[in-house]
């Protein structure tokens, strides 16, 4: 599998803190981190955990879904390299900017229109291969995977794999973030701590509640978690 990697992680935080006038400490004492660690996260020398993540983005007024359409313009030429044709068949007549190509132009113009609507933040799908999933490396052992997007839905659609004894928070630190959470485990043992209760969790067992609710997870076992997460976000 050749996952499309999503960049440039620390960039986008930066970018959207500059740009609503937020300074280092002041984003940092929302989080409750040090400045020095922001600063490390901006400049890709640390990576934020699960519970960070959804911090900063709570306390910047973004989605997580607006962490994964950050991506840099594309240069000529980087369509097929970026991983990024083709992602989607859009239907259309095939008339200019319909997303259908003209005769003889098939593969090359799906795949530049295709890579702009995803710049856009217009759809990751209908079909999203293997090969194609845009992948998030958090600390604590997490990995995220996108499965799909729709147009201005807040909503994220995720394959989430927990490492032998990754979590949400190195420290413990309980995440509560706004939306409602969905969740179900394909193979691995998880466990959730939901409030002052903890559940663990097996494959087959499904989750849903309210993501206000203080949580966190973790993977106590010696192989990784995998589950598929939607988590519907109210920004």
């Amino acid at each position: 599998m050749s996952p499309d990697v999503v960049p440039a992680l620390g960039e986008r935080i930066r970018e959207e803190r500059l740009k609503r006038g937020v300074g280092l400490r002041q984003l940092a004492r929302a989080v409750g981190v040090s400045p020095s660690f922001i600063s490390q996260i901006e400049t890709a020398k640390s990576q934020p955990s699960v519970s960070t993540l959804y911090a900063i983005t709570s306390a910047l007024g973004i989605s997580i879904e607006d962490v994964f359409d950050g991506r840099p313009a594309l240069r000529d030429g980087d369509v097929t390299a970026a991983g990024a044709a083709p992602r989607s068949g859009v239907p259309g007549s095939g008339a200019p900017g319909s997303g259908v190509p003209a005769a003889g132009t098939a593969g090359r113009a799906t795949g530049v229109l295709d890579a702009l609507g995803a710049l856009r933040g217009q759809r990751f799908g209908p079909v999203v291969r293997a090969s194609q999933r845009q992948v998030l490396t958090l600390d604590s052992g997490v990995t995220w995977e996108r499965l799909g997007h729709l147009p201005r839905l807040n909503a994220d659609f995720l394959l989430v794999t927990y490492a032998p004894g990754g979590s949400s928070s190195s420290t413990g630190t309980l995440m509560r973030h706004s939306g409602s959470e969905y969740g179900f485990v394909l193979s691995g043992k998880l466990v959730l701590r939901l409030g002052f209760e903890e559940f663990r969790l097996a494959p087959g067992d499904a989750i849903s509640f309210d993501s206000t609710t203080p949580h966190s997870y973790r993977n106590d076992g010696n192989e990784p978690a995998v589950c598929v997460f939607f988590v519907v976000e109210q920004t």
